[in-house]
């Protein structure tokens, strides 16, 4: 692990991950040249656990800034899954029917290097919505009774004070048809300092449950802190899901994968969604093929249990939505080699987790 003295506050600038060892010197003018554009924040918890020594540390891969963010891919866009294209007001991004995410806050407590929102939040940008806009945001839901879910984003709502967010919760608790309110966040692994019983209570409210997405790429993120940090608001009542990024140099490995959702299953976290990379500007050095990421989840499927498999999905330029794109292990089967006589009824080929293929229903 990095050797070098341990940060005493979040780093934000380039000199001072050079000062840490945490980026070479002859790196500084390209990486300011990245930091004036995309924000950086290195908290004390997650510069500890970077290997100084390793190039290809995938912990840095994530956090510390690279020269490759200078290039913009042709396909790239600053809104890579159309969060304007559903945004009626603002702080609010309604894309499916049942649920919105709400967008309260635009600062983070680290920054990662594949951000979809990395044109969008840091230092520069509007910190939070302003009290008109919440209030907006508010009207809008209690205006639309379909609205189930609402989803606590930005920026990271853990930034908030306690009794803040426990306002927030309890507007829209207040809403009848509001019943699950869900937070994303990468405090815990980020900042598990944060993720004190003030804020575990202010997470919970009655008349909606309560749900904590955590957001973690590498086993090594869930350290005793981050695993404690998770600890409390389970054991507060509070079920948690995770969300990784698939990413090159980080992830993209059978072994990775396998640590990282073993370790979320240890900690009392469902898998939830492995996101293929998203076409933000700057981040093709961080992307897998969509062909890598379904071979890595067929090979997960022989690997690990049930309760270690997260959904492979895309989130689909312009704000068309999520879509599943792991792998397929149906087929149809009218005729199979081999079969004794024609195929009266309907059948399907269907591939084990081992490539080997069956008839269902079978011969008899």
């Amino acid at each position: 692990m990095n050797m070098n003295l341990k940060p005493a506050a979040t780093l934000r600038e380039p000199a001072e991950l050079v000062a840490h060892g945490l980026a070479p010197a002859a790196a500084l003018p390209a990486l300011e040249t990245v930091a004036s554009r995309y924000a950086v924040a290195v908290t004390p918890d997650i510069a500890e656990l970077i290997d100084a020594g390793d190039p290809d540390d995938p912990i840095a891969r994530q956090f510390i800034p690279s020269a490759e963010e200078l290039v913009r891919g042709e396909s790239e866009r600053a809104d890579p899954i159309g969060d304007h294209a559903h945004s009626p007001v603002a702080g609010i991004v309604h894309r499916y029917p049942d649920r919105v995410l709400l967008k309260l806050v635009h600062v983070c407590a680290v920054y990662c290097r594949f951000c979809f929102r990395r044109e969008m939040v840091g230092p520069g940008k509007e910190s939070a919505l302003s009290p008109d806009a919440y209030a907006d945001a508010l009207g809008y839901i209690r205006a639309h009774p379909q609205i189930w879910e609402v989803i606590l984003t930005g920026g990271d709502p853990l930034m908030l004070s306690p009794r803040r967010l426990g306002e927030i919760m309890a507007d829209l608790a207040a809403i009848d048809h509001v019943r699950i309110i869900r937070i994303h966040t990468r405090v815990p692994v980020a900042e598990p300092s944060r993720v004190t019983a003030e804020m575990i209570a202010a997470l919970k409210t009655s008349g909606a449950t309560t749900w904590v997405a955590v957001h973690a790429n590498h086993a090594r993120e869930l350290t005793g802190k981050a695993r404690a940090a998770c600890a409390g608001i389970v054991d507060a009542g509070i079920p948690m899901v995770s969300q990784s990024v698939l990413l090159r140099g980080v992830n993209d490995n059978e072994a990775a994968l396998e640590a990282l959702m073993r370790a979320f299953v240890e900690c009392r976290i469902k898998p939830y969604y492995l996101h293929h990379g998203d076409l933000a500007p700057g981040t093709a050095h961080l992307r897998t093929t969509l062909e890598r990421g379904q071979e890595l989840m067929r090979n997960l499927r022989g690997r690990v249990s049930g309760l270690c498999q997260p959904d492979y999905v895309l989130d689909i330029p312009g704000g068309h939505g999520k879509s599943p794109v792991g792998p397929n292990y149906l087929s149809r089967a009218d005729s199979f080699a081999g079969a004794r006589e024609p195929v009266t009824e309907k059948r399907y080929r269907v591939a084990d987790y081992c490539g080997d293929v069956h008839l269902y229903p079978p011969q008899s």
